[in-house]
């Protein structure tokens, strides 16, 4: 494990070497942030005092927005996806299958170094902008509830990770794996509850996304901090987060194991 917590020390100090950028990225990021609010304030207002959309009051789902940022900065995958196509297409790997090194393993701990870097900056504002907040931000109902929100964030991070990675060892069968790419984001961007919550939909629908992995990239662990999901129903999710987690695993190491098959490199 030593070698992978070297990885782990040399990758965050990789990251912090573009901590100017992740300060830039994270506080443009609080634009489209205040955009979004300042609309869900404006449809609150028309509405009589106290007022709910789909069983969120305006302080849930000011604290549902705010969640969001919290969670991609925990959760979201960055560069290395691409970062693994360009690996295999530029023939890098071929030194991990020279050493006792699990190539998975190794971009795990780059994942969240990466992670760790930009949160230790982007807390900053984001701290400060929540802040700013406060008496819209909803705090959870027990520590209990943070625990559990805390260990869904962590399988969120797993999920998404496990989906990038795979997704990038399509570079073993074709040239460019940009539009595969952007197409899982679309999706996710979609679908996992960015631009709302995935409860404002019709009924059919949100069972339709519930069949896919996309709404447990997002949308749960922010439910279970809101204690939207609760009893059965909240252990059920936990579950199926977990197994979406296992068989996204299992897909990366099957993906590994045949793109190696017809992985070539060429040269000195």
């Amino acid at each position: 494990m030593s070698k992978y917590w070297h990885a782990l020390k040399i990758g965050l100090q990789n990251n912090l070497t573009y901590r100017v950028n992740f300060l830039a990225r994270a506080l443009f990021g609080l634009i489209p942030l205040i955009a979004i609010l300042q609309v869900w304030r404006t449809i609150y207002a028309g509405k009589p005092a106290g007022g709910m959309v789909s069983d969120y009051t305006l302080a849930q789902m000011i604290s549902y927005y705010l969640l969001v940022s919290v969670v991609d900065a925990l959760s979201a995958v960055n560069d290395d996806d691409w970062q693994i196509a360009a690996d295999i297409k530029d023939g890098n790997i071929s030194q991990f299958l020279l050493k006792p090194i699990d190539y998975l393993s190794y971009r795990l701990c780059l994942f969240c170094a990466g992670r760790i870097g930009y949160l230790g900056i982007a807390a900053i504002p984001l701290g400060l902008f929540i802040l700013s907040l406060h008496e819209y931000f909803v705090l959870p109902p027990s520590w209990g509830t943070f625990a559990l929100f805390l260990a869904s964030v962590a399988l969120t991070a797993l999920l998404q990770f496990f989906l990038s990675y795979t997704m990038a060892l399509l570079a073993f069968w074709v040239l460019e794996v940009s539009t595969f790419i952007f197409v899982l984001y679309a999706f996710e961007y979609i679908a996992s509850g960015h631009l709302f919550p995935l409860d404002i939909l019709p009924p059919v629908l949100a069972k339709v996304l519930f069949l896919t992995p996309f709404p447990y990239q997002l949308f749960f662990p922010i439910s279970v901090y809101l204690g939207k999901v609760t009893g059965a129903e909240l252990w059920r999710g936990m579950a199926i987060q977990l197994a979406w987690v296992i068989l996204g695993y299992l897909l990366a190491r099957f993906a590994w194991r045949r793109g190696i098959k017809r992985y070539e490199a060429v040269g000195g």
